[in-house]
């Protein structure tokens, strides 16, 4: 009998740099697997992700076609069927990717107990990040806690392993009748919305799979990462990567990036100095450092990192928290990020950062509602980077922003869309307001207003809160919360 191998997919849909596929198809004919989990105790994807798994799926599928291999579909809970199809098609090695949330830890764990045990090999990989958690502490070995010294121990440990190519020869494992009866179709999974179908704009804006994203990191390389560092932050611009969904589904991995960065800059591909590169390589410690903090803290997404925020007053206003998520609240920078990130599925960082502070500040709204809210309306939504950036906002996290931090909107939205080039694009009902007004509708005029043909409070929303209240009531939540926590 031939050796035969099952690699099961998971957040790495990909063929290149993923040594545990590697390693299954060196071992021999290979069974290459993906179960959408719906029995484990793992969060359920939201449904922006649904919709970009589904074409993920599709584009992994493609390419294992012109590979002369097919990609095998089930659902329900891995911990029940992964077992049954080794026994069924007496699979010798199994192979898969980390995950670092706790349910996943706990799943791999007992999987790997039982196969083993039942006289299967099994070995996992690390696909996903440049370091794995554990391999970043303090000099004492302890989890790390501020991102500067984790981003300094990381890049002393010495640069990350090449990336290797996809597999030359792959072969596909001749399914026994029985496994067939166990697989579905690519349109069982209903991973699409339908009644209503809410994506188009998610079909306009991208294009899932792996080719797609090697294609988008060689865009950015040869354009905008010469003036990374400062574009970044301007909405207005296409100034970004927009490599986090490819990401966050493993369709590219962070050793691909990092290397094809510094190839690029040494080779003169990519204009962009050392520092726009070293920016650019930053977000993607940033990344690292948040996954060190969910693996050593697994219920980031729930619970406040510090403590101390345990006691913080949040307020329950669901008509706010409504207008927020439509992007009603009559700030335009946040109105528009908010409709962005409905349309697309996606937001511009900078504005992630003023819409999360607006929601957690001005509103007093507990930062697990936003949290939420875009763990189903992002393509990127991230176990690990959702999380902790909805925490590093609120002030509640590891190397936190300041509580008494709070964006203001105007502000913000004056200084990184001077001209009102994003607001326009995703609030085109203002749009006919000058630039001197464009952030601040409500002190237009009414001459001003009728030839934009605004009329605030029906076309467009008066401001739900005003911002010198909200700041004053945020500063005297936490103070509060700092003198209930001192008489604890």
């Amino acid at each position: 009998m031939p050796a035969l191998s099952l690699h099961w997919f998971r957040d790495d849909l990909r063929l290149a740099d993923n040594p545990a596929l590697s390693a299954a198809v060196a071992h021999g004919p290979t069974l290459f697997l993906y179960i959408l989990d719906e029995g484990g105790s793992r969060r359920p994807l939201g449904g922006a992700s649904r919709w970009w798994l589904s074409r993920s799926l599709a584009a992994l599928d493609f390419a294992l076609k012109a590979k002369g291999c097919e990609l095998v579909l089930m659902r329900g809970d891995p911990g029940a069927i992964l077992p049954r199809v080794v026994e069924t098609a007496r699979i010798d090695l199994v192979t898969w990717s980390r995950r670092y949330d706790a349910e996943s830890v706990a799943l791999d764990s007992r999987l790997k107990a039982d196969l083993v045990a039942a006289g299967t090999k099994v070995e996992s990989f690390n696909a996903a990040l440049l370091n794995e958690p554990w391999q970043v502490t303090t000099k004492t070995g302890e989890p790390m806690k501020v991102f500067t010294p984790y981003w300094r121990a990381a890049r002393a440990a010495g640069e990350p392993a090449a990336p290797k190519p996809a597999p030359k020869h792959m072969q596909s494992l001749k399914l026994p009748p029985a496994i067939t009866a166990m697989t579905v179709s690519h349109a069982d999974l209903a991973l699409d919305p339908v009644k209503p179908d809410w994506a188009g704009g998610l079909r306009e804006a991208w294009t899932p799979g792996e080719a797609a994203a090697a294609e988008r990191l060689g865009e950015f390389l040869s354009g905008p990462l010469d003036g990374y560092g400062e574009g970044r932050d301007r909405p207005d611009r296409a100034a970004t990567s927009r490599l986090s969904p490819h990401l966050r589904f493993g369709e590219i991995g962070p050793r691909q990036i990092w290397h094809a960065t510094r190839s690029a800059i040494e080779s003169g591909e990519a204009s962009a100095g050392s520092s726009d590169a070293e920016k650019f390589l930053s977000e993607i410690g940033w990344r690292e450092f948040s996954y060190h903090l969910l693996f050593y803290n697994p219920d980031l997404a729930t619970r406040n990192y510090n403590p101390r925020f345990d006691a913080f007053p949040w307020r329950r206003d669901d008509a706010a928290t409504r207008a927020w998520q439509r992007g009603l609240t009559g700030y335009p920078i946040v109105d528009a990020g908010l409709r962005e990130l409905w349309t697309t599925g996606w937001m511009h960082n900078r504005v992630r950062m003023i819409a999360a502070s607006f929601l957690i500040k001005h509103l007093l709204i507990d930062w697990r509602h936003g949290e939420d809210w875009f763990w189903d309306t992002l393509v990127d939504a991230d176990p690990a980077n959702n999380a902790a950036s909805w925490q590093w906002v609120a002030g509640s996290g590891a190397d936190a922003a300041p509580y008494y931090r709070i964006f203001n909107p105007v502000t913000q939205g004056l200084k990184f869309d001077p001209k009102g080039l994003y607001v326009r694009r995703w609030i085109p009902e203002i749009a006919g307001l000058d630039d001197t007004l464009i952030h601040e509708p409500w002190k237009a005029d009414a001459d001003q207003l009728h030839r934009a043909g605004i009329v605030l409070g029906q076309t467009y929303p008066r401001p739900i809160v005003d911002l010198d209240f909200g700041r004053r009531r945020a500063l005297d939540a936490l103070a509060k919360t700092r003198d209930e926590t001192r008489s604890d």
